[in-house]
């Protein structure tokens, strides 16, 4: 053991040439609240970018799903056009016929509405806050 009395942690300073600690203390607190500030701000931006890309994700998937249920529409009723056609020259068998092809083609227009409408669906979900 050394007879030698500790060096302090911190020196102490003249009561003239030290800084305020008070200041310091004031100024570091608003340094790190800018900081936090910049950080949020930056941090709400990239949220807002990922909302934005999850909205127009979702716009596109119902955007061609429905593009699709309107041309099936369209070919539906141009396949009903073109089998009552065919119905008039043979009475009974192509009408049957037509009316499944365009139901067929109906029920896979309603199965592409409801596609597009749980994406819509999970979109709002998914930026709903």
């Amino acid at each position: 053991m050394t007879d030698e009395p500790a060096e302090p942690a911190v020196t102490p300073h003249a009561s003239g040439d030290a800084p305020d600690a008070a200041d310091d203390s004031v100024r570091a607190t608003f340094a790190r609240l800018i900081e936090d500030g910049r950080a949020y701000a930056s941090a709400e931006a990239e949220k807002q970018k990922l909302r934005a890309g999850i909205v127009a994700v979702g716009v596109r998937n119902a955007a061609i799903l429905g593009v699709i249920a309107l041309i099936l529409v369209f070919a539906a009723i141009v396949a009903l056009l073109i089998g009552l056609i065919f119905a008039l020259a043979q009475v009974i068998a192509p009408i049957w016929a037509t009316l499944i092809v365009v139901g067929g083609a109906l029920v896979v227009v309603m199965l592409l509405l409801l596609l597009a409408k749980g994406c819509i669906s999970r979109m709002m979900k998914a930026i709903t806050p």
